[in-house]
């Protein structure tokens, strides 16, 4: 494999990753932002994950996904920062080509899977609220931990798809990356051969897992909303509907974000704009999920403070 990708490298080892070029002051500044940002993103995922996994309250399905995509935000968040952060201080801007590959790779994967896991999230929505009666049986152990994994196997595939094609460019000596992490937009950019099939599989792929996983969250949020509207007390609709108003909130902007830089053939040709918006997606996204989820979820909520509670009085 590292035969390969140097050979398809075509001399490159190596690129440098020019971030945001602005002055010393504004580096520094950018630099405690994303610092602060990475931070509140470690410990708000990792709260959820201890919070869902010690309160037997939030043993279902609905947590369950919920616990799986704080595990992801943790994941692919942590594939991008800390490098970031490295090159804000450093003059040393520099990753490996296999460093960049593997960081695109695992970036994709969990992106990807994130993508199919809001969908499933909405899927258990639709089970528990259109036909409580069958979720137990819909939404077994079983069938929720074959789900995750299906979402899984289908981030790979993508993330397989596209880091095969993409490091499959030659690149001509050029290896100055006009980025903060290694993305598609940035590396396609400064290939010396034809990339249209390569822009064209981009589209073809993005288009395809947001088609996918919207059309299946659509469908959900039309059958709950009908079923919604048929409750007689104003209150009853409020608070079934309510349980899905976070979930809609972060599929809002995870895929308002992912459209806009992934599913648009003239993304590619905006590098300033595409580096705020990827700053968006894999950072303040991943930031703001488990503090929707706390805020607006009375569950978590409850559990957050018996976990505390718990805590205090063990002490």
């Amino acid at each position: 494999m590292k035969s390969e990708l140097s050979r398809n490298s075509s001399g490159v080892t190596e690129f440098i990753l020019l971030g945001f070029r602005t002055a010393p002051d504004i580096q520094i500044l950018l630099f405690l932002f994303f610092l602060l940002v990475y931070v509140v993103i470690v410990v708000g995922n990792s709260s959820m994950i201890i919070v869902i996994r010690m309160d037997s309250r939030l043993h279902r399905p609905m947590y369950f996904f919920l616990r799986n995509l704080s595990y992801l935000d943790l994941c692919y968040s942590t594939v991008i920062a800390p490098k970031a952060l490295a090159t804000f201080l450093s003059k040393d801007k520099k990753i490996s080509y296999n460093g960049c590959a593997a960081q695109f790779f695992f970036f994709a994967l969990c992106v990807g899977t994130e993508g199919f896991l809001l969908a499933v999230m909405a899927y258990d929505r639709f089970s528990a609220i259109c036909s409580p009666f069958l979720y137990p049986v819909r939404m077994s152990q079983q069938v929720c931990v074959h789900l995750v994994i299906g979402s899984y196997i289908c981030g790979g595939i993508n993330s397989m798809v596209q880091t095969g094609f993409t490091f499959s460019l030659r690149f001509c000596g050029e290896n100055r990356l006009d980025h903060f992490f290694c993305d598609v937009p940035a590396l396609i950019k400064i290939s010396c051969v034809d990339t249209s099939v390569n822009e064209m599989v981009l589209f073809i792929l993005s288009s395809l897992i947001i088609v996918t996983t919207t059309t299946v969250i659509l469908v959900s949020y039309a059958y709950i909303l009908s079923t919604v509207l048929k409750i007689p007390s104003t209150h009853g609709r409020g608070k079934t509907f309510s349980t899905c108003s976070s979930h809609i909130t972060v599929v809002s902007l995870f895929y308002g974000t992912v459209f806009f830089m992934y599913a648009q053939p003239g993304a590619i040709s905006s590098p300033e704009k595409s580096k705020i918006v990827a700053v968006f997606y894999t950072l303040i996204i991943p930031m703001l999920n488990p503090l929707i989820y706390s805020l607006r979820n009375k569950e978590v909520k409850n559990a957050v403070k018996r976990v505390l509670l718990r805590r205090v009085s063990f002490h």
